[in-house]
Protein backbone atom coordinates (compact mmCIF):
# COMPACT_ATOMS: atom_id res chain seq x y z
CA UNK A 1 0.00 0.00 0.00
CA UNK A 2 1.24 3.56 -0.83
CA UNK A 3 1.09 6.26 1.64
CA UNK A 4 -0.34 9.32 1.18
CA UNK A 5 0.89 12.26 3.55
CA UNK A 6 0.33 16.26 3.58
CA UNK A 7 3.02 18.13 4.46
CA UNK A 8 2.54 20.16 6.29
CA UNK A 9 -0.04 18.14 8.53
CA UNK A 10 -2.92 19.67 10.67
CA UNK A 11 -4.51 18.54 13.69
CA UNK A 12 -7.15 16.11 13.56
CA UNK A 13 -7.81 14.05 16.73
CA UNK A 14 -10.48 12.29 16.04
CA UNK A 15 -8.53 10.76 12.72
CA UNK A 16 -5.65 9.71 14.96
CA UNK A 17 -7.57 6.64 16.78
CA UNK A 18 -7.51 4.88 13.24
CA UNK A 19 -5.64 4.38 10.41
CA UNK A 20 -7.53 5.32 7.42
CA UNK A 21 -7.24 3.70 4.02
CA UNK A 22 -9.03 4.54 0.66
CA UNK A 23 -9.88 1.85 -1.93
CA UNK A 24 -10.14 3.84 -4.74
CA UNK A 25 -8.01 3.95 -8.38
CA UNK A 26 -8.83 7.68 -9.06
CA UNK A 27 -6.24 9.96 -8.71
CA UNK A 28 -9.05 12.50 -8.43
CA UNK A 29 -10.24 10.79 -5.32
CA UNK A 30 -6.76 10.64 -3.30
CA UNK A 31 -6.02 14.69 -4.40
CA UNK A 32 -9.54 15.36 -2.73
CA UNK A 33 -8.88 13.17 0.50
CA UNK A 34 -5.85 14.89 1.16
CA UNK A 35 -7.75 18.04 1.71
CA UNK A 36 -9.18 16.80 4.58
CA UNK A 37 -7.06 13.99 6.11
CA UNK A 38 -3.23 14.35 7.41
CA UNK A 39 -2.46 11.01 5.85
CA UNK A 40 -3.96 7.76 4.54
CA UNK A 41 -3.08 4.86 2.35
CA UNK A 42 -4.20 3.30 -1.19
CA UNK A 43 -5.44 0.09 -0.52
CA UNK A 44 -4.70 -2.83 -2.56
CA UNK A 45 -6.73 -2.77 -6.02
CA UNK A 46 -10.12 -5.58 -5.88
CA UNK A 47 -11.83 -6.07 -8.92
CA UNK A 48 -15.25 -5.88 -7.72
CA UNK A 49 -18.76 -6.79 -9.63
CA UNK A 50 -20.26 -3.40 -9.72
CA UNK A 51 -23.54 -5.03 -11.02
CA UNK A 52 -27.42 -3.90 -8.99
CA UNK A 53 -30.85 -4.67 -9.49
CA UNK A 54 -32.71 -3.81 -12.57
CA UNK A 55 -35.29 -2.57 -9.85
CA UNK A 56 -33.22 -0.18 -8.19
CA UNK A 57 -33.67 3.86 -7.99
CA UNK A 58 -30.76 5.28 -10.00
CA UNK A 59 -29.96 7.53 -7.05
CA UNK A 60 -29.24 4.21 -4.49
CA UNK A 61 -26.98 2.80 -7.07
CA UNK A 62 -23.64 4.52 -5.53
CA UNK A 63 -24.00 3.34 -1.81
CA UNK A 64 -25.28 0.05 -2.78
CA UNK A 65 -21.56 -0.46 -5.20
CA UNK A 66 -19.72 1.52 -2.21
CA UNK A 67 -20.78 -1.29 -0.39
CA UNK A 68 -19.83 -3.78 -2.89
CA UNK A 69 -16.80 -2.18 -2.66
CA UNK A 70 -16.33 -2.41 0.66
CA UNK A 71 -17.64 -5.50 1.29
CA UNK A 72 -14.78 -7.14 -1.57
CA UNK A 73 -11.92 -5.21 0.78
CA UNK A 74 -13.35 -6.64 4.34
CA UNK A 75 -10.62 -9.45 4.64
CA UNK A 76 -7.70 -5.94 4.03
CA UNK A 77 -8.96 -4.41 7.39
CA UNK A 78 -7.09 -4.89 10.64
CA UNK A 79 -9.17 -3.85 13.59
CA UNK A 80 -7.51 -0.41 14.07
CA UNK A 81 -8.28 0.72 10.73
CA UNK A 82 -11.34 2.25 8.62
CA UNK A 83 -11.79 1.88 4.70
CA UNK A 84 -13.34 4.38 2.67
CA UNK A 85 -14.95 3.19 -0.78
CA UNK A 86 -16.90 5.16 -2.73
CA UNK A 87 -18.82 4.92 -6.32
CA UNK A 88 -20.13 8.30 -8.56
CA UNK A 89 -22.58 8.31 -11.28
CA UNK A 90 -24.18 10.84 -13.57
CA UNK A 91 -28.24 10.71 -13.67
CA UNK A 92 -30.39 12.33 -16.56
CA UNK A 93 -33.79 11.44 -17.14
CA UNK A 94 -33.36 8.84 -14.98
CA UNK A 95 -30.97 6.72 -16.71
CA UNK A 96 -27.46 6.43 -15.47
CA UNK A 97 -24.77 7.52 -17.26
CA UNK A 98 -21.02 5.90 -15.94
CA UNK A 99 -17.83 5.98 -17.59
CA UNK A 100 -17.56 5.64 -21.09
CA UNK A 101 -16.22 2.60 -23.16
CA UNK A 102 -15.26 4.39 -26.40
CA UNK A 103 -14.99 7.54 -27.67
CA UNK A 104 -18.53 7.40 -29.49
CA UNK A 105 -20.28 6.96 -26.44
CA UNK A 106 -18.51 9.54 -24.94
CA UNK A 107 -19.69 12.10 -27.34
CA UNK A 108 -23.27 10.79 -27.10
CA UNK A 109 -22.92 11.42 -23.32
CA UNK A 110 -22.26 14.99 -23.51
CA UNK A 111 -24.46 15.63 -26.18
CA UNK A 112 -27.41 14.50 -24.14
CA UNK A 113 -26.08 16.37 -21.48
CA UNK A 114 -25.45 19.29 -23.35
CA UNK A 115 -27.86 22.34 -22.37
CA UNK A 116 -29.81 19.81 -19.78
CA UNK A 117 -29.44 19.79 -16.23
CA UNK A 118 -28.40 16.22 -14.55
CA UNK A 119 -27.56 15.09 -11.23
CA UNK A 120 -24.08 13.71 -10.32
CA UNK A 121 -24.56 10.81 -7.34
CA UNK A 122 -21.74 10.17 -4.94
CA UNK A 123 -22.23 6.65 -2.57
CA UNK A 124 -19.85 6.79 0.05
CA UNK A 125 -19.28 3.16 2.79
CA UNK A 126 -17.16 3.36 5.74
CA UNK A 127 -16.18 0.26 7.47
CA UNK A 128 -14.10 -1.45 9.83
CA UNK A 129 -12.60 -5.04 10.04
CA UNK A 130 -16.14 -7.28 9.93
CA UNK A 131 -19.00 -4.92 9.06
CA UNK A 132 -19.80 -1.72 7.18
CA UNK A 133 -20.55 1.43 9.88
CA UNK A 134 -21.57 4.12 7.73
CA UNK A 135 -23.54 4.33 4.57
CA UNK A 136 -24.35 8.21 3.09
CA UNK A 137 -24.79 9.65 -0.41
CA UNK A 138 -24.44 13.19 -1.40
CA UNK A 139 -26.76 14.45 -5.02
CA UNK A 140 -25.31 17.84 -6.90
CA UNK A 141 -27.14 19.14 -9.61
CA UNK A 142 -25.06 20.24 -12.61
CA UNK A 143 -26.53 22.48 -15.30
CA UNK A 144 -24.85 22.09 -19.03
CA UNK A 145 -24.41 25.10 -21.33
CA UNK A 146 -25.66 24.22 -24.87
CA UNK A 147 -22.13 22.78 -26.39
CA UNK A 148 -21.47 22.38 -29.94
CA UNK A 149 -20.51 18.56 -31.34
CA UNK A 150 -17.64 20.04 -32.41
CA UNK A 151 -16.85 21.39 -28.85
CA UNK A 152 -17.21 18.25 -27.12
CA UNK A 153 -15.69 15.75 -29.62
CA UNK A 154 -12.43 18.65 -29.41
CA UNK A 155 -12.85 18.07 -25.36
CA UNK A 156 -13.35 13.98 -25.84
CA UNK A 157 -9.95 14.02 -28.01
CA UNK A 158 -8.32 16.20 -25.78
CA UNK A 159 -9.10 14.99 -22.64
CA UNK A 160 -9.73 11.23 -23.30
CA UNK A 161 -12.73 11.96 -20.36
CA UNK A 162 -13.03 7.32 -19.97
CA UNK A 163 -12.39 6.79 -16.48
CA UNK A 164 -15.23 9.40 -15.72
CA UNK A 165 -19.04 9.19 -14.73
CA UNK A 166 -20.54 11.25 -17.42
CA UNK A 167 -17.60 11.36 -19.64
CA UNK A 168 -16.19 14.65 -18.47
CA UNK A 169 -14.40 16.46 -15.47
CA UNK A 170 -15.79 19.22 -13.78
CA UNK A 171 -12.37 20.37 -13.39
CA UNK A 172 -10.89 19.93 -16.83
CA UNK A 173 -11.98 22.84 -19.97
CA UNK A 174 -15.81 21.83 -20.24
CA UNK A 175 -16.11 22.38 -16.57
CA UNK A 176 -14.88 25.67 -16.48
CA UNK A 177 -16.97 26.44 -20.23
CA UNK A 178 -19.79 24.22 -20.34
CA UNK A 179 -21.10 24.14 -17.12
CA UNK A 180 -23.08 27.18 -16.42
CA UNK A 181 -23.76 26.62 -12.47
CA UNK A 182 -24.31 23.57 -10.15
CA UNK A 183 -26.50 23.04 -6.71
CA UNK A 184 -24.22 21.38 -4.18
CA UNK A 185 -21.25 20.36 -3.39
CA UNK A 186 -18.64 20.84 -6.30
CA UNK A 187 -16.25 18.27 -5.07
CA UNK A 188 -19.12 15.66 -5.15
CA UNK A 189 -18.92 15.86 -8.73
CA UNK A 190 -15.19 14.83 -9.15
CA UNK A 191 -15.62 12.18 -6.57
CA UNK A 192 -15.86 12.88 -2.96
CA UNK A 193 -18.54 15.31 -1.33
CA UNK A 194 -15.74 16.37 1.22
CA UNK A 195 -17.79 18.34 3.58
CA UNK A 196 -20.03 15.31 4.12
CA UNK A 197 -17.69 12.53 4.34
CA UNK A 198 -15.74 15.37 6.51
CA UNK A 199 -18.53 14.94 9.27
CA UNK A 200 -19.12 11.31 9.33
CA UNK A 201 -15.41 10.62 9.97
CA UNK A 202 -15.27 12.94 12.80
CA UNK A 203 -18.22 11.07 14.22
CA UNK A 204 -16.65 7.49 13.33
CA UNK A 205 -15.42 7.42 16.77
Amino acid sequence: MTTVEMVPPFPSPAFGKVKVLLASNSPRRRQLLQMILPSFEIADNIDVDESYPADMKPEDVPAYIAVLKAKAHDDLLEDDELMITADTVVILDGHIYGKPHTREEAVDMLCRLAGRTHHVVTGVALSAKGRVRDVFSETTAVRFADLSKAQIEEYVDRYRPFDKAGAYGVQEWVGAVGISGLDGCYYNVMGLPLHTLYEHLAGFY
